[in-house]
């Protein structure tokens, strides 16, 4: 009795150490080592300044940006690629079913406001992102199909060609994942900062 006594005490705290401490230290040290800016936060800067993450969607309004996809949570950052002031909410969906009322108008108001900003026929289709907050009202990026139809708007406000946009559209443009996980996606964050600084807008 006393000996499995022991045997138990011995393996609680072996297990405990191991798997609670050391474990856990290891594992980190490898991955600030090698994924040093991912378990950071993928936080951009700009001027010196952090101005949001890769991986939380900002709120950008307006015809010289483009526009990420709706959002339940204020996008998770409510300062728009601003330096200072940005404040966090939590992450999630609506848990807004199909046959909800309220989520018909938000995909009706999302789908108008986005055909009006594009100045696009008003039975124009649009894609199912612009009208559809992700389940973490979080996401960062939008499909090439989304940003193809801002790429006009966009242009003429930061009075440059279209076919410059589209390259910079593209050069943000990634690939599925491994080249087979998910489909191609456009990160919004950082596609507007590289617009910022190759097409600045006079304030």
């Amino acid at each position: 009795m006393f000996k499995l006594i022991l045997q138990s005490i011995r393996q609680t705290l072996f297990w405990t150490v191991f798997a609670g401490i050391l474990y856990p230290l290891v594992m980190t040290l490898i991955i600030q080592v090698l994924f040093h800016d991912q378990a950071a936060g993928s936080l951009v800067q700009r001027d010196g300044n952090i101005v949001g993450s890769s991986l939380v969607a900002q709120q950008f309004q307006g015809p010289t940006y483009f526009w990420p996809r709706p959002s339940s949570t204020s996008y998770g950052i409510t300062a728009a690629a601003q330096p200072t002031g940005n404040s966090l909410n939590a992450s999630a969906g609506s848990n807004l079913g199909p046959t909800s009322a309220q989520l018909q108008t938000n995909v009706r108001t999302a789908a108008k406001a986005f055909r009006d900003g594009n100045k696009l026929a008003a039975d124009a289709p649009v894609p199912a992102d612009m009208v559809y907050a992700s389940a973490s009202g979080i996401d960062p990026h939008i499909s090439p199909e989304a940003a193809q139809l801002q790429i006009a708007r966009v242009a003429e406000a930061r009075k440059a060609s279209v076919d410059d946009i589209k390259a910079v559209v593209a050069k943000f443009t990634e690939p599925p994942q491994w080249g087979f996980l998910g489909q191609a996606r456009v990160n919004v964050l950082l596609l507007n900062l590289a617009l910022d600084e190759k097409f600045p807008v006079k304030k």
